[in-house]
């Protein structure tokens, strides 16, 4: 049904990268085929899996990305933690809003928490923008704390420290030339 990389990315690929690693610093697997999106989210018992479709755009910057690291600071946190990035991962985002979000609107950024391969929580963008990294963790850690059983942090305080956020508007970001 899907073949991998069909569509090319939006954005070039290496003006995108630093807002990959935020991810990939705190514990984050990106999920750039559909095939590795029907992997992580095929039910097991009891898992809880956090998904973060990631943006160019600038409340994925200030509010979703820096919220969802600070969320993984929790002593409980989800046992696998992955991620989408809109206008790059098309495919897989194509079959993640197809497959596991049937019937919501997309946007991007957007947070979602599964368990045994099903949405039992949903952020999508409107819930992220205009509100604060604390804010948006605060409303994770509370879930987390409802139905997750993962050990957190993600990473150790000392690493988390040092954590530096890649801030830009969306409209700067280089289209893909390939």
């Amino acid at each position: 049904m899907y073949n991998i990389n069909i569509k090319p990315p939006i954005y070039d690929p290496e003006a995108v990268q630093p807002m990959r690693d935020e991810l990939l610093y705190v514990g984050f697997k990106e999920l750039t085929t559909p095939q590795m999106v029907s992997d992580i989210l095929a039910p097991k018992s009891n898992e809880t899996v956090l998904v973060l479709i990631n943006s160019v755009c600038g409340c994925a910057a200030g509010s979703a990305r820096p919220g969802v690291a600070l969320s993984l600071q929790n002593a409980i946190i989800p046992d696998k933690l992955a991620t989408i990035f809109a206008g790059q991962d098309r495919d897989s985002l194509d079959l993640f809003r197809e497959k596991y979000l049937t019937g919501v609107a997309p946007s991007s950024p957007f947070i979602a928490l599964f368990k045994d391969g099903e949405p039992i929580f949903l952020m999508p963008r409107y819930g992220i923008e205009g509100r604060s990294a604390e804010e948006i963790s605060a409303d994770l850690v509370a879930e987390y704390d409802k139905f997750c059983k993962g050990v957190g942090p993600s990473i150790s305080p000392e690493k988390y420290a040092k954590l530096e956020y890649f801030i830009s508007c969306g409209s700067k970001i280089p289209l893909n030339e390939e």
